[in-house]
């Protein structure tokens, strides 16, 4: 225990050392005279345009044109000044503000005004902020701004003159120079990710800048081999993740291809492998599972990127490297998290939920885990990434993974995961038709000195789900040192998902959206029905209800459980009454 603690102390000094070195380096670079001196070169001209993936709202666009500006779930107006001289309400919208990412919304519209609109307020950035801004700086944030400026270029230089014109590309070369030199102080995982891919686009778009398009191409290219995973899945194991990066590679491709240049392996490799992964989370509704950070994921956003998809073949069952299950039968689907926490550089978004698993059949969602909102994030982190929050066993109201402490170094790296399960073992098998898998991990074994394993078999006809759950004695391990070891199975429902607790006190009606019927039951336990909370709704965390199982973790004991559809449970009875009895 005290060598896990000195080691845990060594890799957190490692990295908030390199925070305070990169920190040195910024402070440096984020002088206004050193960031004046820096891409004072005007390129000649744009030669492409990346295409934008992601859907345009036009009546956003007229908002914007209203002065009413709606980020994060806060709106401000205005009233006739820039929206770049106005304090923020919240970091979430100022970020969304200074990313430029609402410019699609203005391009859909397609009008004169609008066009204009756009130049105004990209002319109002540049004399505003254009020299220095505590946010708009940040790696994270100019990423997001240089791919916008980029896909929206015909946007804001159409009908613009030749000062603008200049104007745009001095201020978008000196952002590209200044993300060139402080890209490595963005997070490991996906914003490193998105400044290399940012860098590879303007190396493409803008003239003359080969050096920077083979530099950045480079580290592009070990980037995406050392995020990607082999299964296709990103390293820190956030399903929603694939979504957002290829939306961005997917363009990427096509602008190396409009400049007659071959796209690196690397790239080419890492969208043909994400594909299938795509299709892999996905619900009968579309949606995405919601794991390790994933919340609400546009269903035009997917239906966009599927529509890149050549192959449209069946999504493999099972993603071991990254750490998830796939079970299908029928109309049924489960999705399961089998895997470790991710690496402790990108584990900041990383959950506690290792054996949770999702149910849906067909269009509909039964089973879920919490997941994430998609504003107010930091209010309900600690919450959404608890053992509790998700689809698995609770053992003494902890978690199965332990986060790093609020901290001064927080600040600087999150709060990763420090310890959670280190042996994860996953089997499958088929038997009689039926699909069966069985996963265990040692997340409770250092401190409870036992083991949870999980048993799904889903029938053939994806009709009736059975559950176990046992708690083995970790190997090695002494036994708890606890007098007792309570667990909380939870079964967090959809919020379409209407339930009643019977009269038996075992059972759990689920009537579905389209009054179909399915039977939760657990027999010879206490089935508790209690509140929960949706956090991944499109607009606000929405109330919903949990099915919960309590007990105490005996050695060796099974806890069953099963998930049947209201039809075919009828079936069953009706077929076991049918059985003539022996006469007394």
């Amino acid at each position: 225990m005290r060598r896990e603690k000195i080691t845990d102390r060594v890799r957190l000094a490692a990295h908030v050392g390199g925070h305070r070195w990169r920190r040195f380096v910024v402070r440096l670079v984020d002088n206004p005279r050193f960031r004046w001196q820096i891409g004072l070169r005007v390129p000649e001209r744009l030669l492409i345009a990346p295409q934008d993936l992601r859907t345009g709202d036009p009546t956003i666009a007229n908002e914007v044109y209203a002065g009413e500006f709606a980020f994060a779930g806060k709106v401000v107006s205005t009233e006739g000044r820039s929206p770049f001289e106005i304090e923020a309400p919240s970091r979430e919208w100022s970020e969304l503000l200074l990313g430029f990412g609402w410019l699609r919304h203005l391009r859909a519209a397609g009008t004169p005004i609008a066009r204009e609109n756009a130049r105004s307020l990209v002319g109002d950035w540049i004399a505003i902020q254009g020299r220095g801004h505590p946010v708009a700086w940040e790696p994270e944030i100019l990423t997001r701004r240089v791919i916008s400026w980029l896909t929206q270029a015909p946007l804001i230089l159409q009908d613009a003159d030749h000062v603008f014109y200049r104007t745009f590309l001095r201020s978008l070369s000196r952002q590209v120079r200044y993300l060139q030199r402080t890209a490595f102080k963005s997070r490991d995982g996906y914003p490193r990710l998105s400044a290399a891919i940012a860098l590879a686009l303007a190396g493409l778009c803008i003239a003359g800048e080969t050096r920077l398009l083979k530099r950045a191409t480079r580290k592009l290219s070990h980037e995406l081999e050392r995020q990607i995973l082999p299964d296709g899945g990103h390293i820190s194991r956030n399903p929603a993740l694939i979504v957002a990066l290829l939306l961005d590679l997917l363009p990427l491709r096509q602008a190396y291809a409009a400049r007659n240049l071959p796209p690196p392996r690397e790239l080419l490799n890492a969208i043909d492998r994400m594909m299938p992964m795509l299709r892999f989370f996905r619900h009968g509704d579309g949606a995405f599972a919601q794991f390790n950070g994933a919340g609400t994921t546009p269903a035009d956003s997917i239906a966009t990127v599927l529509a890149y998809d050549d192959a449209r073949g069946t999504p493999v069952a099972n993603a071991p490297y990254s750490g998830y299950q796939r079970i299908e039968a029928g109309a049924s689907l489960i999705i399961a998290d089998t895997g470790k926490p991710p690496p402790f550089s990108v584990s900041q978004d990383a959950h506690a939920g290792c054996l949770s698993f999702e149910f849906s059949h067909a269009k509909s969602r039964i089973i879920v885990n919490c997941g994430m909102p998609a504003i107010n994030k930091k209010a309900w982190q600690r919450v959404a990434r608890a053992t509790a929050a998700h689809s698995t066993a609770t053992l003494n109201d902890t978690s199965s993974c332990r986060f790093m402490r609020d901290t001064s170094a927080s600040r600087f790296i999150g709060t990763p995961i420090v310890a959670g399960p280190k042996n994860v073992h996953v089997s499958r098998a088929e038997r009689d038709g039926a699909h069966f898998a069985r996963a265990s991990h040692d997340g409770y074994a250092k401190n409870y000195g036992l083991v949870h394993q999980r048993s799904w078999l889903l029938s053939q006809d994806g009709a009736r789900l059975d559950g176990e759950d046992v708690f083995l004695a970790a190997p090695g391990r002494k036994k708890s040192r606890h007098a007792r070891n309570e667990f909380a199975l939870c079964f967090h429902l959809h919020p379409n998902v209407k339930a009643s607790r019977l009269a038996d006190g075992s059972t759990v009606m689920l009537v579905l959206p389209r009054q179909q019927g399915w039977l939760f039951t657990a027999p010879g336990r206490d089935v508790k029905l209690e509140e929960s909370v949706f956090l991944s709704s499109t607009d606000s965390p929405r109330r919903t209800s949990q099915i919960v199982v309590y007990g105490e973790a005996r050695e060796s004991e099974r806890i069953l459980w099963h998930l049947v559809r209201a039809e075919a449970a009828q079936t069953e009875r009706r077929e076991a009454a049918d059985v003539p009895e022996l006469p007394l």
